[in-house]
């Protein structure tokens, strides 16, 4: 399969998720369109408006991830353009950050290799174990069973790579409580 030519820069631009689901519709190997997210993001190259890629942030499908601080790439899907998702894994980490999180995850099959996370300076935090959604007291249609088993998670590169420094000292006393117990009553 020949690659898509691409400059070295490619142009960076916030999409619709409709849009990003579209592209994800025409173009991603084995998933399907998301049904929500914070935002979407997409890059095209300088000389056209043509989408060469698409990631779609959103909350963790693991809800004991859902700490409120977190985020997901849920979708990360291109074209085969050169450093298109290297470009889309380090803007989505930008975005998240800007936005006030402190940390984005993402999953990938192990058949993945994961060189465009490394790449944007992403690690490998382990595998973790991948299931059906459907059980026998609430039935769900089922995982197709290609993405049934183990995923590879990665994390963005950390606010705080030192646990001592007060930033980060302040990020963990404040996940110890409720993101908004300031206004909770007492």
């Amino acid at each position: 399969m020949d690659r898509p030519s691409t400059s070295p820069r490619l142009q960076l631009l916030p999409v619709s998720l409709r849009t990003a689901n579209a592209f994800v519709q025409d173009h991603h190997r084995h998933h399907r369109p998301v049904q929500g997210a914070k935002f979407a993001l997409a890059v095209t190259r300088p000389d056209s408006e043509r989408i060469c890629g698409v990631a779609i942030v959103g909350r963790p499908v693991a809800r004991h991830l859902d700490d409120g601080w977190s985020l997901e790439i849920t979708r990360l899907c291109t074209d085969g353009a050169l450093n298109a998702c290297s470009k889309l894994y380090g803007s989505a980490w930008k975005v998240a950050k800007a936005l006030g999180y402190t940390r984005l995850i993402t999953y990938t099959l192990p058949e993945e290799g994961g060189a465009s996370l490394r790449t944007a300076g992403w690690r490998l935090i382990g595998m973790r174990g991948g299931g059906a959604w459907s059980r026998p007291s609430r039935p769900r249609p089922d995982t197709p069973g290609h993405l049934r088993g183990p995923k590879c998670l990665w994390e963005a590169p950390g606010l705080c790579g030192n646990k001592e420094a007060p930033e980060c000292r302040f990020i963990a006393a404040s996940r110890a409580r409720p993101r908004h117990a300031d206004l909770m009553p007492r």
